[in-house]
């Protein structure tokens, strides 16, 4: 299949970042079309700067180009400076490694980390001239799969995708080019309907429409059910089970053009069974599954080698929680001591984080800022979400820190959480005036600083507050405002107080994307034909015309954007997601979201007898923790200059 460069290449001189759409990155790749006979075209809905580094897609990319006969390729968001240039000159969506157009393809993957990418998927499609419409599809289009955590609830672009894949993407996709390989092999019997029958009786592939949906007068569903023989009632997600069997990336792709995140990373552990109520990650990823540590080590040797990255990423829900990370940090820094590789733990939590640790990760190196998320401004807010951290708890932890030479906190926190008042959210104010009183006390200057970053609360599908109202953007809007002002009022402490927030009509429309249903997909694409696009992008994202497109789309009917994102859920009400199973039992669910109404904890069942929440006996897994015995051989290399080593405590589990 013939490459689009020729023409490509004379519009990028006329457009920003043009760097970002040439490809040719280290350890890309790009493999003879005519010796393939199933072809993937992966793409992560964002620009390149945030997609590259995406670990989902760069892992499948290479689990697939490893298999014989399967070719994949990738393709991100364009901007709308060269959107509007291929428009003009005919040039259609492209992947960045063979330049091919994405039509060509068999299968078009795409990976939603959050619901804000949906219109630039609207883009992609129409780019590449497909069909927005699934039903309007033919044989010569590609079979368009959702993949991702936003993937649990793909019913609002159920218009606009074949499939959508739940879980972990490892095997689904080997599993996926199996069927298609079959079916092509065949001769491509009963169409495009017959190789989706085939994909839904797979297991794990969700098929939005071989499912009718059936609604009640006041708009609530009514029922959900297959139209059609040999579709299950319920699909199941895939679940991964022995990481070190799956050592992916092996191969990390270098990017050309810089990206939000300049490191190599290994993922330490999958899944979390903290019990974070408003976490949809840690509840669709249970139960926990570590890698092992030599396969950890295994994986950062390798990928040093493969990209002359001098920093690696221990990733995980909270890289602290493994079993062994002390283990871990202080074989990664015997190992590479004298070098120039630096170590961060990216994601910790307050009672997560010790000092031993961090100076293992930061040894003969720069200590820069920490980040943790009590998320919760007062405790009673903690109780409600299940995020067992006192403010003890956390003023011991940065006075810790501040003795042992940091100068620099972050806290994160969600404004709009179930039940929260006004003065919930002014306890924020409270916390970083003691977090910066136990700074000057342990270090005796003045050069404290601590940043309070602010995120407006999203309810998500399949975690306990799927039921709870989300917080109208008035409120939320007003929270911040007088925080703020109770932070900047105090001139002792005015200038060591960062403030940092998002308002709260961004949330808004998430929430509408997220816990939305069929008639959503309307919506997404009335905004979408009005120039809506990059809604993860503060400067391209419009809430206004966000609201009068759905406005216009559910005028005269008994929903609206308030009837998705303000009005709480009943508890025997029909969700749009109940026939899609991540193994959490809905009864469960309701159970944990009574508990957090009431105030009352959950512990961990890392380290407790089990809490029934169903995932283990459904899905047929059980969790997989250390200690495992193994040790981490030292390495022989040579000593390097010196560099700083950075930790960045990223707590957003």
């Amino acid at each position: 299949m013939r490459s689009l460069w020729s023409e490509l290449e004379p519009l990028l001189p006329r457009v920003s970042k043009p760097i970002q759409y040439v490809g040719g990155e280290l350890n890309s790749c790009v493999k003879d079309w005519d010796s393939s006979d199933v072809r993937w075209a992966l793409m992560y809905p964002d620009a390149y700067e945030v997609g590259l580094p995406n670990q989902g897609v760069m892992i499948l990319y290479e689990v697939l180009n490893e298999m014989d006969g399967v070719l994949a390729e990738r393709t991100y968001a364009i901007w709308p400076d060269l959107e509007k240039l291929m428009r003009e000159n005919g040039v259609p969506q492209f992947t960045v490694d063979g330049h091919r157009s994405v039509a060509d393809f068999d299968l078009l993957g795409i990976s939603f980390s959050t619901e804000l990418g949906y219109t630039n998927m609207l883009s992609a499609l129409d780019l590449a001239n497909i069909p927005l419409a699934a039903v309007e599809r033919t044989l010569e289009h590609p079979i368009v799969i959702a993949g991702g955590h936003a993937a649990f609830n793909p019913e609002p672009i159920s218009d606009f995708i074949d499939c959508a894949v739940l879980g972990d993407g490892e095997e689904a996709v080997i599993k996926i080019t199996k069927v298609v390989r079959e079916w092509k092999a065949a001769g491509r019997p009963g169409g495009r309907d017959g190789v989706l029958e085939r994909l839904a009786a797979a297991g794990g592939i969700y098929v939005p429409r071989f499912y009718d949906v059936e609604y009640l007068v006041d708009g609530r569903i009514k029922r959900i059910a297959p139209n059609r023989p040999n579709v299950p009632f319920r699909v199941s997600k895939h679940t991964v089970m022995d990481l070190d069997e799956w050592p992916y990336p092996k191969q990390p792709l270098v990017p050309l053009a810089e990206t939000v995140h300049e490191r190599m990373s290994v993922e330490i552990f999958r899944g979390c069974t903290r019990g974070c109520r408003f976490c949809q990650a840690g509840m669709i990823t249970r139960p926990v599954r570590e890698r092992s540590i030599t396969g950890i080590a295994e994986m950062v040797q390798r990928g040093l080698d493969a990209t002359g990255f001098a920093e690696v990423g221990l990733l995980s829900l909270s890289s602290a929680d493994h079993s062994e990370i002390g283990e871990i940090a202080k074989g990664l820094a015997d190992r590479y001591e004298g070098s120039n590789v630096g170590l961060s733990l990216p994601s910790t939590r307050v009672d997560a984080f010790n000092v031993d640790l961090a100076n293992e990760l930061t040894r003969n190196g720069r200590r820069s800022g920490l980040t943790f998320a009590p998320e919760g401004g007062s405790e009673r807010m903690r109780q409600v979400i299940n995020k067992m951290v006192t403010e003890d708890d956390l003023i011991n932890t940065v006075r810790t820190a501040y003795q042992n030479g940091w100068r620099q906190v972050k806290l994160y926190f969600m404004c709009g959480l179930p039940t929260e008042q006004d003065d919930d959210v002014l306890q924020i104010a409270v916390l970083a005036k003691r977090v910066i009183d136990a700074g000057r006390q342990a270090t005796g200057g003045k050069d404290i600083r601590c940043t309070v970053s602010i995120g407006g609360f999203v309810p998500k599908p399949h975690t306990p507050f799927q039921w709870a109202a989300q917080c109208d953007h008035e409120t939320v809007d007003h929270r911040l405002k007088i925080l703020r002002a109770a932070v900047q009022s105090d001139r002792r402490y005015s200038k060591n107080i960062g403030f940092r927030y998002h308002d709260g009509k961004p949330s808004i429309i998430e929430g509408l994307l997220s816990r939305g249903d069929r008639r959503v997909g309307k919506v997404i694409l009335t905004a979408w034909q009005r120039g809506q696009r990059f809604d993860g992008w503060s400067e391209h994202f419009s809430y206004d015309r966000w609201a009068l497109a759905a406005a216009d789309v559910f005028n005269e009917t008994p929903i609206s954007l308030d009837w998705f994102t303000t009005r709480q859920r009943l508890e025997n009400e029909v969700l749009p997601w109940d026939h899609l199973d991540s193994g959490l039992d809905k009864e469960w669910l309701w159970s944990d979201w009574q508990e957090a109404l009431a105030g009352g904890e959950v512990d961990d069942c890392r380290w407790s007898p089990c809490f029934d929440c169903g995932v283990c006996p459904s899905m047929g897994t059980e969790i997989q923790i250390g200690p495992t015995g193994r040790s981490m051989p030292l390495l022989a290399i040579s000593p390097l200059a010196t560099s700083g080593v950075v930790l960045e405590s990223l707590a957003h589990s």
